[in-house]
Parts: C-alpha cells; structure tokens; sequence
C-alpha cells in the first residue's frame, strides 16, 4: 500500500514535551501522531454517525406521530438490565445486587469533568 504524509502541525515546545512524556517505549512521535489522527477520524465519523442515527429517528417519530417519554425508554432499559444481571447471577450461582448510579453531586469536579 502507498503511503502518503499528513502536513506538518506546528506545537509549541511545551506540547511536544507533554507529548513525548507519554510515548510509550520503542513508540516514535511520528507514530503517536499517526495514531491520534486515526483515533481522531474514527470519533469523528462516530459521532457523524450517530448524528445521522438521531435526525433519521426523529424524522420517523415525526413522520409517525411515535414517540416515547425518557421516562418510559429508562425504566424499560434499567429492567432489561436488571433480568440480564439476575440470569447472569443465577449462572455464576451468585446473588445479584443493585448497582449504584454515580450522580454529579456524588463526584468529584474531575470526575464531573468526563461526564
């Protein structure tokens, strides 16, 4: 396969020197680079993806008159939920408990950050 270059990106010197601090051994800028555009492409079309998902469902659910409370689409979720984890504990002949549900007043202001 042919191979073809990315242009230059211009960093300060502080960026590079974050960025070489976390190379992995044996791993070269260059390939750090080429692996956080693929990375970078790959959310990107995710996120185009589902994008598209949501605009094709809404236009169904307007086209239909169907739609469904938040409500309702949760608590149908968490039940299917909680059968899959009993069957699941009946398997492995454990008992199954509830999970805990972090909220952002449970977190810490770096957690609430990812969420």
């Amino acid at each position: 396969m042919k191979t073809t270059q990315l242009p230059p990106v211009r960093v300060t010197a502080a960026v590079r020197e974050q960025i070489e601090d976390v190379l992995l051994e044996g791993e070269t800028l260059s390939h750090f680079v080429e692996q956080a555009s693929i990375d970078a492409a790959r959310r990107r079309k995710a996120q185009q993806d589902f994008v598209m998902r949501g605009r094709a469902s809404l236009a169904r659910a307007l086209k239909t008159d169907e739609s469904y409370a938040a409500d309702e689409v949760l608590d149908a979720m968490k039940s299917r939920l909680d059968i899959a984890r009993k069957a699941i504990g009946q398997e492995r002949g454990a008992v199954s408990r509830p999970m805990k549900y972090l909220t952002r007043t449970d977190c810490t202001d770096s957690q609430k950050a990812w969420m």
